[in-house]
């Protein structure tokens, strides 16, 4: 492949010549693609587009025309299911293209995701984005049914690297809402074979189609130890001063490539030098947005807001077409992050209507190295502070070859969520733009917000035992509904299968109670027996810490139901030790989910939230303390109710992922060995949307039939039994518990993301680390290997019993920050595994 673009210089060529990066594939690539280097930990290069219109300023015409004729071709491949798609594209990149892609498909709703929480609107989903400097996709539409439908869905992206972030999107909402058919685009596919096999295998596995569709395929040659070198080159340039001289280079220097990747001078060819120019206060410009019109696909793009939007066009960029000085030659439009595609449209309508030449790029998060170099694709950076007031908290942002590109005239469109003081300010954007470019306009786009919900109905009292549950009514009030009537139970082989193939979701269905063997009930005994000490010395640290840190009366809030035992034990402690009696409430929360905003309605209504303490058993990965922080801050923003703290209270902490903790080792908390029978003879909890309406409580059953069996008292009298021997030993562990650094490292995250890739299973939710989470796959899923530490006790003595019951092989691993590791079947049907459940080493 030739490194040239019309005899010029490719602007992927320095980086290529320094860390050995080679592009290999269809001939067009080095047009579309340039690279760079960016300070990101997970991926040292960076694939820069020269017509996504982001980093690089291109005519508007080329960057929609792009996306366009890629909606296009998926109309084609289509054909009549095209009428009923629905276009996803992906934040922030994305945005515009995935709009434009629709544009061509046809009179289809577009969404993208977003990384800017918006007050009052429900999350429909979310995802992880590997690579990504941010991770956090949240999916926002207005309409909930919007990607509910059985239609296809249609994913944009900029470019697939590894096609990690479309499985996790096509896992993520075909659990949700199963559907035969996806399309995924984009301008380039760079994947590997192995990644593009693991898609297929993928789409086999969920029973569903999956086409890809790219203007240009290849993959990225990377030397062996290209991210250290890639750091080491950024850090080079960095300290010897070559990034800032880049950012703020006179803005005579060349420009970035044209129309096409051809390299542009700094300006038109003819025109005077310009000498340096004085400051000025950037200019209004009122686009007489149309009312109630949406500003993107943030919330969901309809065919008639495109009509509305195609009439308005005109009118409105006539409007900059005259706010434009005299004379204006070179202008660019600069739109705003992830508001990419109104933007373009209104570059690309004054392009059409004027005789100067338009560029369009946007602002980004991403940090790129910048180098003054023909054969590197970030010439230049401009940086400044966030100005939208985002959620992840203050940073820097960027603008890419703005500076020196011999522009005359910047036009910045923001939303109005945008147009802050930060925004004004004296090392704002507009200062920023305004040292480099003679003129700067500022358009506002209003941002949109959904109509607020309607209030839900009046809530009813929390059940009790002993209606509901075996606990003493005191002990727990249960914010659910009662579905013991209703047939919810499968087969776990069943549960699995549909789980992984996206028939369903786990929390609508439950698993067949386990009826432990008599052995199996000795081992649950003596564990008991051997760990109550030390029980009830975690529960006494956590709650001292509690009531210490949080609030002198908590009120309890247990995550059901594993948390609930945890709850009634700190609640005893609190008695025991201080005379307290805590108000303890039982609440649902369903990973993906969320936590049951209904209930904590009914806690707001009631108490104080800035009382409420979330109590769970133990932390895995930290997956339920992450859907926590993000389903309480949504209600908050949604119900304009604050105070509520997500920290979790946990009687063990071994993943790292919490403040408030008993301990961080990794042992048998004997209520894990056990379901309901030691959890009040409560289910798991249930969400399924014929049984749990917009305003109800979420589910579960009381299993009262299984009242000869229940050790959940016996289990709570054991530990409670031994608080005045430990009560010594728990003032000395929160004395020194309270002077250390307790932050989170979230080491049990980063571990199982190692284990996932290391066991090509390439899913962190089929990776379950620690004891306790070990003992539900065995329990509830169908479970494929255990990875148990080297040297691990009696800990494991029923693990390795419930093991060799299943038929899972137990394989000791040296290096292992937990007791032990339950990885899930990754490719499980009936067929591979065994219709008994056995595990079939693959």
């Amino acid at each position: 492949m030739k490194n040239a673009v019309n005899d010029g210089v490719w602007s992927g060529s320095w980086v290529a010549e320094r860390l050995g990066v080679e592009l290999v594939g269809d001939d067009g690539l080095p047009a579309l693609l340039g690279l760079a280097l960016r300070r990101n930990p997970k991926r040292a290069h960076l694939l820069v587009s020269n017509v996504l219109g982001k980093h690089v300023p291109q005519s508007p015409s080329v960057v929609y025309d792009h996306g366009f004729r890629l909606g296009r071709r998926v109309a084609a491949l289509l054909g009549a299911e095209a009428e009923s798609a629905v276009v996803l594209g992906y934040a922030e990149t994305a945005t515009g293209l995935g709009h434009a892609v629709a544009d061509g498909l046809g009179p289809v709703p577009y969404l993208h995701s977003t990384r800017r929480p918006v007050a009052g609107v429900a999350r429909a989903g979310g995802f992880e984005e590997s690579h990504s400097h941010a991770t956090s996709h949240l999916l926002l539409p207005e309409d909930a049914g919007l990607l509910a439908g059985d239609g296809p869905l249609v994913l944009v992206d900029d470019e697939f690297s590894t096609g990690n972030t479309v499985l996790n999107t096509i896992r993520d909402l075909h659990e949700r809402h199963p559907r035969r058919r996806y399309a995924v685009v984009a301008l380039v596919d760079m994947r590997s074979p192995e990644d593009t096999a693991r898609l297929r295998e993928f789409a086999e596995g969920i029973g569903a189609r999956v086409d890809v569709l790219a203007t240009a395929s290849g993959t990225v040659r990377l030397p062996d130890g290209v991210l250290e070198k890639g750091r080491e080159l950024v850090a080079r340039h960095e300290s010897a001063g070559c990034d800032a001289v880049a950012a703020d280079r006179p803005a005579a220097a060349p420009a970035p490539p044209g129309p096409g990747g051809t390299p542009g001078a700094a300006d038109p060819p003819g025109a005077p030098a310009r000498a340096p120019h004085e400051t000025r206060r950037p200019g209004r410009v009122d686009l007489h947005w149309p009312p109630g019109l949406p500003d993107g696909g943030r919330h969901g793009f309809t065919p008639s807001h495109r009509e509305r939007l195609e009439a308005a066009l005109p009118a409105m960029a006539a409007r900059l077409r005259d706010a434009l000085p005299a004379g204006a030659r070179r202008v660019l439009v600069l739109g705003s992050e992830e508001l990419m595609y109104a933007p373009l449209r209104l570059a690309r309508e004054l392009e059409l209507s004027t005789d100067a030449e338009v560029r369009f790029s946007t602002t980004t998060r991403s940090p790129v190295l910048a180098v003054d170099d023909p054969g590197y694709a970030i010439r230049t950076r401009l940086v400044f502070p966030a100005h939208d007031d985002p959620a992840d908290g203050p940073g820097e942002r960027y603008a890419y070859n703005v500076a020196g590109g011999g522009f005359d005239t910047v036009v910045a469109v923001v939303d109005s969520v945008a147009d802050t003081p930060a925004l004004h300010a004296a090392d704002g954007l507009l200062a920023r733009l305004a040292a480099h470019v003679p003129h700067v306009l500022l358009a506002v786009v209003p941002s949109y917000v959904p109509p607020a919900p309607e209030r839900p109905a009046m809530l009813p009292e929390p059940l009790r035992g002993p209606a509901f549950s075996s606990y003493a009514p005191e002990e727990v009030g249960w914010l659910l509904q009662d579905l013991s009537d209703v047939t919810l139970e499968a087969p776990t082989e069943e549960r699995e299968e549909a789980i992984q193939s996206g028939g369903a979701h786990y929390a609508e269905s439950l698993p067949v109670e386990y009826q432990p063997s008599e052995q199996y009930q000795e081992l649950f005994r003596t564990a008991l027996e051997a760990s109550a000490a030390r029980l009830a010395r975690a529960v006494g640290v956590v709650t001292e810490t509690v009531i210490t840190e949080r609030s002198p009366r908590p009120v309890l809030v247990s995550l059901a139901r594993a948390g609930t035992p945890v709850g009634i034990l700190m609640r005893r402690w609190a008695r025991f030790r201080h005379g307290l009696d805590l108000p303890h409430y039982a609440v649902s929360i369903v990973r993906g989910r969320g936590i049951d905003a209904n209930a904590l309605r009914w806690l707001a209504d009631r108490h104080d939230p800035r009382d409420v303490v979330f109590v769970d058993g133990w932390t895995g990965k930290g997956a339920i303390t992450r859907e926590l922080t993000e389903a309480v801050r949504a209600f908050e923003e949604r119900e304009g109710v604050t105070g509520f703290d997500p920290e979790i209270a946990v009687l063990a902490d071994p993943g790292s992922c919490v403040r408030t903790y008993g301990t961080r080792e990794d042992f048998l908390i004997p209520s894990a060995c056990l379901n309901s029978t030691v959890s009040g003879l409560i289910s798991r909890t249930v969400l399924r949307a014929d049984l749990v309406g917009p305003h109800d409580f979420h589910g579960a059953k009381f299993y009262r039939e299984l009242a000869g069996a229940d050790v959940s008292v016996a289990f709570l009298d054991a530990v409670s039994a031994r608080f005045p021997e430990v009560t010594d030993a728990v003032d000395g562990a929160v004395k020194e518990l309270l002077a250390e650094d307790r932050t989170p490292t979230w080491a049990g995250w980063r571990a199982v993301e190692r284990i996932s890739e290391e066991y090509g299973i390439h899913d962190v939710n089929l990776v379950k680390p620690g004891v306790g989470e070990t003992t539900r796959v065995l329990l509830r899923r169908v479970p494929w290997k255990i990875l148990a530490r080297a040297g691990a006790g009696a800990d494991l003595d029923h693990v390795r019993l419930l093991a060799e019951q299943r038929g899972v092989p137990v394989e000791e691993v040296g290096e292992l920050p937990y007791t032990c590791v339950g990885l899930i079947h990754p490719r499980y049907t009936r067929g591979a595994t065994g219709a008994d459940g056995k595990a079939v080493n693959v």
